[in-house]
Parts: structure tokens; sequence; C-alpha cells
């Protein structure tokens, strides 16, 4: 694995940061975008909404950017400032400068908050975002007041083989009609706009260097002191649902888990009221009042 992560090639480039000019367009309220210095490199932060409640941070998906929170940002702005992250290491507009894995990425998101001027934020993660998510958990608990997983990939429970082969076939032939594919596979009933389907073939002329997810213990599970929620659909083929629910409930102190009816892994896609609304109501009961930007 390559230790910074980096286009292929400079026609890489240029075809992703024309579909994030696409993607842009696509973007429905106001936001502005900073670019934050880390131990790792600068990270590219986009902020949104306003409000008293205690900031959120969304973690995003695998290939994906902070412009991928473009369906469910107008519920989660309505009543608090939001920044997305692009992650170091991973493609978007963040410029990686220093290696990162696991054991950087609690460094890399305190150094970003302190960037922003924030004290404590409730932080979600989706798919890889949610990996990252509970990995900046057991480090920076006192910078969180509330930690909602969605959907988080192999450090639950392990992936299928079945999959991860199809992945890898898909990875090798990156073709139109294989992407739409494993699409199809992931996020069933989820159609991209023909914007999202170009950002994602234009995500493969990155090169990442961020490492992959690895399995939790019951002990570093039990690490997680923040008050936390899990959301899976019940047709996952990433998540184990039953098998992660019983993990964490198991082991992490304060834990609430749903699984949604007849959902797949592209939760977030498929019923992104419900889960939005969900979020939305625990975050709601963890809104300590000391946890507001710095002065």
């Amino acid at each position: 694995m390559a230790k910074i992560g980096r286009f292929k090639n400079d026609k890489a480039r240029e075809e992703y940061l024309r579909t994030y000019r696409e993607l842009e367009k696509q973007w429905p309220i106001p936001s502005t975008v900073v670019d934050i210095p880390t131990s790792f490199g600068s990270t590219r932060v986009r902020e949104a909404g306003a409000g008293d409640g205690v900031p959120i941070v969304l973690m995003h998906s695998l290939g994906a950017n902070s412009l991928a929170w473009n369906h469910v940002i107008e519920d989660f702005a309505r009543d608090h400032v939001v920044y997305m992250p692009e992650m170091i290491g991973a493609p978007g507009l963040s410029e990686q400068t220093a290696p990162i894995d696991e054991a950087g990425f609690g460094t890399w998101f305190g150094e970003l908050l302190d960037g922003l001027g924030v004290n404590r934020v409730h932080l979600v993660g989706y798919s890889q975002g949610g990996w990252q998510a509970l990995v900046i958990a057991t480090t920076q608990q006192r910078r969180l007041a509330s930690l909602t997983v969605i959907e988080p990939g192999g450090t639950l429970t392990k992936i299928k083989w079945s999959l991860l082969w199809t992945m890898i076939r898909i990875g090798a032939h990156p073709t139109d009609k294989n992407l739409r594919k494993m699409n199809a596979k992931l996020n069933p009933g989820v159609t991209l706009t023909d914007a999202e389907f170009d950002g994602v073939k234009a995500s493969l002329g990155y090169a990442p260097a961020i490492g992959y997810p690895k399995m939790f213990t019951d002990e570093r599970l039990a690490m997680i002191t923040t008050p936390t929620a899990a959301l899976f659909g019940s047709e996952s083929q990433v998540v184990d649902n039953q098998l992660a629910r019983q993990r964490l409930l198991d082991n992490v102190r304060t834990c609430e888990v749903e699984i949604f009816p007849g959902a797949g892994h592209g939760i977030f896609h498929e019923i992104p009221k419900l889960v939005t609304a969900r979020i939305l109501d625990f975050t709601r009961r963890y809104e300590p009042t000391d946890a507001r930007h710095s002065e």
C-alpha cells in the first residue's frame, strides 16, 4: 500500500475535479469550505448550517467526499453547524503529506477540531466513515458528545469472502456495467444520478493510502465510553447486523442499536429521512451545554 494517497496522474486529477464541480451544482444549501492543516496534511472541510446546537461532524463512505451528504444536509443543518471533512489519504480535495493509519485517526481528528475552533461534537460515520468514527471514539472520548455509526463494514463482523471477491473483480475491471452491478448489490433500489456515477468512476483514479478496517476486539469496543447509536439495514450484504448488534450491546457501555427492515447497506440513500431523523433524535438526548465553539 502506498504511504501517501495521490491521484494516479494529472488526467485522473482533472477528471476528478470536473466531476466534483458537477456534484457541487447539486448541493442544496449555502456552504463554505476551509482547508485545515494537520500533522498528516491539509484537510478540506465543508461547513453548512447554523444554530446553537452542538456541531455535527459527518464522516463519509468509501470513495465519497463532502458532497455525498447533499441528500440529507438540509435536515442535519437545520439546527446545527455541520462539518463534513474529506478524509486524508482518500479521494477528495484533502492533500495528504504524511502517512496515516488507524493509530493516527484520533490525532488527525483532534487537530481537525482544534483547527475549526470546536470543543466537542456529535460524530456520525457511514460505512468506511463508520470504521473511522469507531476508531476515533476509542481515543477522543472527551471531544465527543455522541457517536453514531451506520453500517461500519469490517469492524464488528467480517465481510463475506464472496462480497470481497466481487469487489476485487470489479475493481480490476471497473466498467460502467460492473460498477452499476456492484451498486445494485450493495444499495438495492438506489439509482445514482449521472453526476454521482461519474464521481464514483473518477474516485478510482485516486490511489488511497488509509489502510483497511480491522475487526474490533471486545476489549477495544469497551474503550468506547461515548453514548453510541448504531444503525443497520436488515438486508445488508456488508454487516451481519444481528451479530454486530449483540457485540455492541455486550461491550459498549451506553449503546442503542436499530435495524431497519428491508434496507441494505445503502441505508442512508434508501431511507434518508428515517435515518436522519433517528440520528437527530439520538443527538438531542446528548446535547451538553459545554460543547460549543471555542471562544
